[in-house]
């Protein structure tokens, strides 16, 4: 194929007008575009124009899902107190992987209960191999403090559960779909020159820098 590149109007007639000679021919129009392309930097507009829109178009994905997952995460919240409120105190980071595949396991206090530490343990180090047993048996010991301080021994609405259920799976797969756009949007960011420049500016992370 061939390459193309787009030049301003203003940009060709300057260069045309430093020109001593005021003849107009096409053949000394195109000798001015020819060291136009040498003196300039110009860049292929197809594939860089395409680059930028494709960018444009992750972030913008990336911003509407993070709205999605915002909500999803406040919907989830509020199921979650009419079910299990003690649990926000057993991990961290409520929204962890391991904290989500916990709870969707032992939704309720009445579920964590029937289990003993060992089994509870043993689930939780499945769920993150990363930590040691010792700390998935401090996290078992918590996960029964909690249901046994839990004001909603039993749940009396099973469809509570079932959107309690509903919402970590929701939550699963908007944070799926958000690592595979930052992971697109990081390699083809990197591929622009503009954003390495923006990148290079103190405080500018690589978010900011693609929009």
């Amino acid at each position: 194929g061939y390459l193309i590149i787009i030049v301003n109007p203003l940009i060709s007639y300057k260069a045309k007008s430093s020109s001593l000679r005021k003849v107009k021919t096409d053949i000394i129009d195109a000798n001015h575009l020819c060291e136009l392309y040498y003196k300039e930097d110009l860049e292929p507009y197809k594939k860089r124009g395409i680059q930028l829109m494709n960018l444009r178009h992750l972030t913008r994905q990336h911003d509407n899902i993070t709205g999605m997952f915002v909500q999803t995460k406040l919907q989830f919240h509020a199921v979650l107190d009419q079910v299990f409120p003690e649990y926000s105190k057993v991990f961290g980071d409520l929204y962890s992987d391991v904290s989500l595949k916990t709870l969707q396991v032992f939704p309720t206090s009445e579920d964590a209960l029937k289990a003993d530490t060992e089994i509870l343990a043993t689930k939780i180090k499945e769920f993150c191999n990363t930590r040691s047993l010792q700390w998935a048996n401090k996290q078992a010991e918590k996960l029964i403090t909690a249901a046994a301080q839990n004001p909603f021994q039993k749940t009396l609405y099973s469809s509570l559960a079932l959107s309690l259920d509903m919402y970590i799976s929701m939550l699963f797969e908007h944070k799926k779909h958000l690592s595979m756009l930052e992971n697109e949007i990081d390699a083809l960011a990197k591929s622009l020159e503009e954003s390495k420049i923006i990148r290079s500016i103190p405080g500018i992370g690589e978010k900011i820098a693609a929009t």
